[in-house]
């Protein structure tokens, strides 16, 4: 499989269990809960929110990864997805970045940000694309 194929996958697995709008909504409900410093919520919410992604990445993309030749493991970033790895490498994609990073400053108490769907491919592809070879 090819590596652009790998993250049509990936893409169109985790749209098949929400679409964009619903994993930004996951994120920013967590965030406010951050912000707010409600614990409570944060308990309520944070557990399901990043067994969503992990799910999709464990069990979803399952054959994909095979497909691939990617390994995939638990993550070793609270924020993690999973560890993948292949042809002698490993990467992270993760949910997470501290605030500041990127293109935009976020205020608030949490002093980090959770990405949003789009952001989050983003970064899932940059993690493939250290592991796999492009191919012509």
């Amino acid at each position: 499989m090819t590596l652009n194929e790998t993250i049509a996958h990936v893409e169109a697995a985790h749209l098949m269990v929400r679409d964009d709008k619903e994993w930004d909504g996951l994120s920013k409900g967590l965030l406010d809960a951050y912000n707010i410093q409600d614990e409570d919520l944060i308990e309520q919410l944070r557990p399901p929110f990043l067994q969503s992604w992990r799910t999709v990445t464990t069990y979803v993309l399952r054959d994909t990864f095979d497909a691939a030749g990617i390994t995939v493991a638990d993550p070793s970033h609270p924020w993690g997805i999973a560890t993948l790895t292949a042809n002698g490498a490993s990467s992270e994609p993760l949910l997470w970045r501290e605030a500041g990073d990127g293109n935009r400053s976020i205020e608030g108490p949490a002093g980090f940000e959770l990405l949003t769907f789009s952001e989050a491919m983003t970064h899932y592809a940059d993690c493939l694309k250290s592991l796999l070879p492009e191919q012509p």
